[in-house]
């Protein structure tokens, strides 16, 4: 199976807990992805831009885990912003199945948050080209 190496982008403030299921279901035998983290835990700055883009570099795709409040989180905006500039694969994931999940505020028109089951996430990722 080809894995893919992913990096998680998500709304620090709101939803620590999706990112640490996501990282539960990156341990399963059957994964197609692994995560290593490469999240930077400092204010956003432009050092920080370097940090995560380079770290964004070294992943194969990037998970973006929506919640109720992900169009506030200027964190992950930058980071989409990123991803973008790269020309990196990206997908926006439901978090939250009862809640009103947004999207961040750099996400493209286009961009549709997709249901987070165990078979479509591995869809998802599966039908991801790598760059």
């Amino acid at each position: 199976m080809d894995t893919k190496s992913v990096f998680i982008s998500f709304d620090y403030d709101s939803d620590q807990d999706l990112r640490g299921n996501l990282v539960a279901q990156a341990e399963n035998p059957d994964s197609p992805f692994n995560i290593t983290d490469w999240s930077v835990w400092e204010p956003i700055s432009e050092n920080w831009k370097k940090k995560v883009r380079d770290r964004i570099r070294r992943t194969d795709i990037t998970i973006v885990i929506c919640g109720e409040h992900t169009h506030e989180a200027a964190g992950v905006a930058a980071e989409v912003t990123i991803v973008q500039e790269e020309g990196k694969p990206y997908f926006l994931l439901r978090g939250r199945r009862k809640k009103a999940c947004t999207k961040p505020r750099s996400a493209r028109r286009r961009d549709r948050i997709q249901e987070w089951t165990w078979e479509n996430l591995k869809e998802l990722i599966g039908a991801t080209n790598s760059s």
